[in-house]
């Protein structure tokens, strides 16, 4: 290196930034010693503040555009060193670059089950994942509270912080809403706004803006799951013997099983069977006679059809005489008319004989 590259490279003339990465947040322009000369110019792009860092305190804050470093354009900087002096002599300060885009796809979930309260299971334990969106909102309190002196800042430095910061909140949140766990599937997008809404508010004390959160599955315990999928089988299945039918042919579709476990299906199917057709026979049970159904008889008097007739008052008529022993008689079941004595023999033991 000659003497006059060396010279020039004390003083730079063009502070800017480029950044080709997805996760850095903050990036200290690299100064290596050199100094800042009067007139320099600065490069914001859109997406970046600049921050001027000043023996330890910020001194400006620059939005996006292009700045040439003159008292005329940036007055608050007469506080830097040599500003006083007309700025002739270069002066050394800090430049930092933060980066105002959103930063996506970062992942949170919960380490461990969270209970809550449920209208239909009464409580339940959840699991719950998903990813979120974040981006710089206010650039002095991130760079004062999170990042510091750190040169090159990016997202993994705080995920974990920020994920940690979600699962506590989404805790309180899922604790204070009354929507049935089985139809959180359905709402997760309004879900994924309420739970920003309300941890927002969190991310704000580090200079961050939660921009958007999203559910991608929330999952009750694998023994709640199982006692689901069954009820489902059921209910797709329909009655109690196309149930059992349904559970045979999963367990003979099974070549895993063992004998014992096919023993014990096996035992299994019987007692259900059983149970099936127990049900089946009551259901299919003979129902008592109705009432128009008593046997009803038409007795033949002087060549005609008299009645119908209740055993009764036929009963009746034999006391009178009216009825005979060679009375014809006829019931439903019969194929002819026959003579009383012999369809109603039990009821002629039974009366006297008539007075003659």
């Amino acid at each position: 290196m000659g003497l006059f590259d060396w010279i020039f490279g004390q003083f730079i003339d063009v502070i800017e930034w480029t950044d080709n990465s997805q996760d850095t947040m903050v990036y200290r322009f690299n100064r290596q010693g050199n100094e800042i000369k009067y007139g320099a110019k600065l490069t914001v792009r859109e997406s970046q503040i600049a921050v001027f860092v000043n023996e330890g305190e910020i001194a400006d804050v620059l939005s996006p555009g292009i700045y040439e470093l003159e008292t005329n354009n940036i007055p608050i900087l007469t506080n830097l060193q040599h500003w006083d002096h007309g700025f002739n002599s270069p002066f050394k300060a800090e430049v930092y670059f933060l980066n105002t885009k959103r930063f996506t796809d970062l992942k949170w979930g919960t380490k461990n089950p969270i209970m809550v309260r449920d209208p239909e299971f009464s409580m339940v334990r959840l699991r719950a994942f998903g990813t979120y969106e974040i981006r710089i909102g206010d650039a002095k309190k991130f760079l004062n509270e999170i990042v510091g002196t750190d040169g090159h800042f990016t997202t993994d430095e705080i995920e974990a912080q920020l994920t940690n910061l979600i699962t506590s909140k989404f805790a309180t949140v899922m604790g204070a809403d009354d929507t049935p766990v089985l139809d959180l599937a359905a709402n997760y997008e309004k879900l994924g706004a309420y739970i920003t809404e309300h941890i927002a508010p969190s991310f704000e004390e580090y200079g961050l803006d939660l921009t958007k959160m999203l559910v991608e599955n929330i999952s009750l315990p694998e023994e709640v799951e199982k006692a689901i999928d069954t009820r489902s089988s059921r209910e797709i299945t329909g009655n109690l013997d196309d149930n059992i039918k349904y559970q045979s042919g999963q367990a003979l579709g099974n070549s895993e099983g063992s004998a014992s476990d096919m023993v014990g299906m096996g035992a299994g199917m019987a007692m259900g069977q059983q149970m099936a057709n127990t049900m089946n026979a009551n259901n299919h049970a003979t129902p008592p006679p109705l009432p128009n159904q008593i046997a009803q008889y038409f007795v033949a008097i002087d060549g005609k059809s008299e009645g119908p007739f209740s055993l009764e008052k036929v009963e009746k008529d034999l006391l009178t005489g009216r009825i005979t022993n060679d009375t014809l008689i006829w019931t439903q079941g019969m194929d002819a008319w026959a003579k009383a004595s012999s369809i109603l023999s039990s009821t002629f033991a039974q009366t006297p004989p008539p007075l003659n």
